[in-house]
């Protein structure tokens, strides 16, 4: 079988594929890596979701990467990607491994491995990666030893990484402005590692929490899948205004995106939320640096950018490129369409716990309602409108779509002229007044994605019909 990374990591689905045997190979490979590095003292930190067999994957790793002799860290429970990412750095490892399929649906897990800078592996760590995993699974040859053994010896030992994650966060933002400011927050959780999370952090003042869905739960019932956006927080969406409350903020599987979800219950789209975000940063806390976005990312950052004379980035989708262009820029902030956001002076990953919590400050600091903060946003940039469909295709589909765009010159999309086409990443079509379309396989699941971004709602939903059958799909 042949093991392919794709944005973020291999997933595969449980009990098929992602099974035990694969899992080890997965391990052989990164443990090799890392000693072809001369790094195999540093040691290695392992994490997980509440995924089913997570926890047991996560052990499968740990015996895999003592048995080649690498200091081993497992987590004692299971934590967000951004927590474990983060105790990578903290410890000062070689590398990390997340067993986690962040946001897909329940039947499926990953192996998401993070080098020492504590965010995604670029390309070319993925590409020896994968011969690595294609040699252990060639010669069918993986070093393994029990945990019992490997504490025994001192090769294995267990952490609870959220303390020192926790401690991480109090210094970005400011807490204490934002516990006793009286807000009521409801936290959903999507059954992920992140329930509960915003309410150790803000409890012990006048802020009150309301959390959802924050038990663990592998079937992650009552959503397509533990992805915060629109179609998924149907409950956080009544919640919200039925409890009078000022914002609903939700992360996925492993709480490295956010959704956020207005004082009305009206969803905030990912661009809207990283928009203000970067409003926040420039304007209100008077920070200054490279903004970074992925090509599916709104052109409003540009416009900020303008704005406050600050130079913008853009990468293709997967922060094994935006980390990448994040720590060569220096940047202040990267983010990418689906909720995932990133901040200088912590760890070039997603971080959806730290991105709600900026939000959380950017309402304290203006006295502002989300509602509030939208129009503050689109008094600097005027107003846009986004939406993203998603289409399951079968692989055998993907070649004669691809011919499709390939041979497509369209010289207008609804009524918009078409003024360039970016191969980069898919089709992304860049039409007159800065509005555009893009079209790309998922890197993560069987899906081919269309984009759009206009001044009206109608023209998004034009563009995103007239970009479908352009595909043909």
């Amino acid at each position: 079988m042949e093991i392919k990374f794709g944005t973020d990591g291999w997933r595969g689905i449980i009990d098929r594929e992602f099974n035990t045997r694969n899992v080890r190979f997965c391990a052989q490979g990164a443990a090799s890596y890392i000693k072809s590095q001369g790094l195999g003292a540093d040691g290695i930190v392992i994490g997980y979701d509440t995924r089913r067999r997570s926890d047991e994957f996560a052990r499968v790793v740990a015996e895999v990467t003592a048995g080649n002799g690498i200091p081993t860290t497992l987590c004692d429970r299971p934590a967000p990607t951004p927590t474990v990412s983060f105790a990578v750095v903290g410890q000062a490892a070689a590398g990390g491994v997340v067993i986690t399929a962040s946001h897909n649906p329940p039947e499926w897990n990953g192996f998401k491995y993070k080098p020492g800078f504590g965010g995604s592996a670029g390309q070319e760590v993925v590409d020896d990666l994968e011969i690595r995993i294609a040699d252990a699974y060639d010669s069918g040859i993986v070093n393994s030893m029990s945990l019992e053994e490997a504490k025994r010896i001192g090769l294995l030992t267990c952490m609870n990484p959220l303390p020192s994650y926790l401690g991480q966060l109090a210094s970005l933002v400011d807490l204490k402005a934002i516990r006793e400011a009286g807000l009521k927050v409801v936290a959903d959780g999507m059954h992920g590692t992140g329930g509960g999370l915003f309410s150790s952090l803000l409890n012990g003042g006048s802020t009150e929490v309301i959390d959802l869905r924050a038990e663990p739960d592998p079937s992650f019932p009552g959503m397509v899948q533990p992805e915060p956006i629109a179609v998924n927080l149907s409950q956080l969406m009544t919640t919200v205004p039925g409890q009078s409350a000022d914002i609903g903020l939700a992360n996925d599987a492993d709480a490295d995106r956010l959704g956020v979800v207005d004082e009305n219950g009206r969803f905030i789209t990912t661009l809207q939320a990283f928009a203000l975000i970067c409003l926040h940063q420039l304007k209100i806390l008077g920070n200054e640096g490279p903004l970074i976005r992925s090509i599916t990312m709104t052109r409003m950052i540009d416009r900020l950018a303008e704005r406050y004379e600050v130079p913008v980035f853009d990468a293709p989708v997967g922060f094994k490129h935006l980390g990448q262009a994040m720590m060569e820029k220096n940047a202040l902030l990267v983010g990418e369409e689906s909720g995932g956001y990133a901040f200088r002076a912590h760890i070039p990953e997603r971080d959806g716990i730290l991105s709600g919590l900026m939000i959380l400050e950017m309402m304290v600091k203006t006295g502002k309602s989300v509602s509030g903060l939208i129009d503050m946003l689109n008094d600097e940039v005027g107003p846009y409108h986004y939406d993203r469909w998603d289409l399951e295709i079968e692989p055998s589909e993907r070649r004669e779509i691809e011919g499709r765009l390939a041979s497509a010159r369209p010289d207008y999309l609804a009524s918009y002229k078409v003024e360039s086409i970016d191969t980069r990443d898919g089709y992304r079509y860049g039409l007159e007044g800065g509005h555009w379309v893009l079209i790309r396989f998922s890197g993560t699941e069987p899906l081919l994605r269309i984009y759009a971004e206009a001044s009206s709602l109608d023209d998004v939903e034009d563009l995103l019909s007239e970009a479908r059958d352009l595909a043909g799909a």
